[in-house]
């Protein structure tokens, strides 16, 4: 069996590049919609990216979590996850939910034009993937 290395450089900048395009194609979106269809569509579709971009830090944070509890007990029989992960994974979709609620209910932003935002992110999911797979390493 052979040593490999791997550089996590390239995988850190990847997740970045997702966090920003999320948010840049949110915007990209949301602006057009806005002006030329309705500012509460536009305005859905923003904070929609904006949600999403919450939520990939989140499941980026809780992620880091479980990955480093689970290297601390690499020895043990039976590994322990925190009770942080847990509550942090159930935590952001219900804030989610919750401010989705919130603005739909006080602001009158369709509910459509938020989920279509939230969409934002496997948009540049997709994006990232495909310039990666164009670019690869070697």
């Amino acid at each position: 069996m052979h040593d490999t290395h791997v550089n996590f450089d390239r995988y850190i900048a990847s997740e970045k590049w997702i966090a920003r395009l999320t948010l840049i194609l949110g915007a990209l979106a949301a602006l057009p919609v806005a002006r030329f269809y309705s500012t509460a569509w536009g305005a859905g579709i923003l904070v929609g990216a904006i949600l999403a971009w919450f939520n990939f830090r989140w499941l980026r944070q809780g992620l880091d979590a479980l990955t480093t509890a689970a290297t601390a007990q690499a020895n043990l029989r039976n590994p322990q996850v925190p009770i942080g992960a847990y509550f942090k994974a159930l935590f952001r979709y219900g804030l989610i939910a919750l401010a989705v609620y919130v603005i739909f209910k006080y602001l009158n932003v369709p509910i459509l034009s938020m989920i279509l935002g939230l969409c934002a992110l496997g948009a540049a999911t997709m994006a990232v993937s495909v310039y990666e797979i164009l670019h690869p390493l070697e």
